[in-house]
């Protein structure tokens, strides 16, 4: 199963961002090979469309779970027509939040947790 989790940065120990749309990287683990991979979300740094926009970016890379800390109802709506499944609330480093995952602490959303401009109301890092 490949998992994306939001990320401030680009490691393993960086902190899960909580926002998705507007998070500055994805990790994303392949759990079959056991390999992380980190990628920049150009979604960020969308004028609007941001949660779509990075969506789609992991639906076009076969990402079948997602975590973060909150997702807005376009981006949930595009992940939920791709069958990808969304876990919100996820805290801590990366590293922690794939831990949360796989002990059974996160739980499933089937609805969207966020407004639609909350992201951009809290402004850039």
């Amino acid at each position: 199963m490949k998992i994306a989790i939001s990320a401030e940065g680009n490691s393993i120990e960086a902190r899960v961002d909580p926002r998705f749309g507007r998070c500055e990287y994805f990790a994303i683990i392949s759990e079959d090979k056991d390999q992380w991979e980190h990628i920049s979300n150009s979604g960020a740094f969308a004028g609007g469309g941001a949660g779509i926009h990075t969506a789609q970016e992991l639906v076009n890379r076969k990402v079948e779970c997602v975590l973060t800390g909150r997702i807005g109802p376009n981006a949930m709506g595009v992940l939920q027509a791709a069958g990808i499944k969304v876990y919100t609330g996820a805290s801590g480093t990366v590293r922690e939040a794939f831990e949360q995952y796989k002990n059974g602490l996160l739980k499933q959303s089937l609805t969207a947790n966020a407004s639609l401009h909350e992201g951009m109301s809290r402004g850039r890092k």
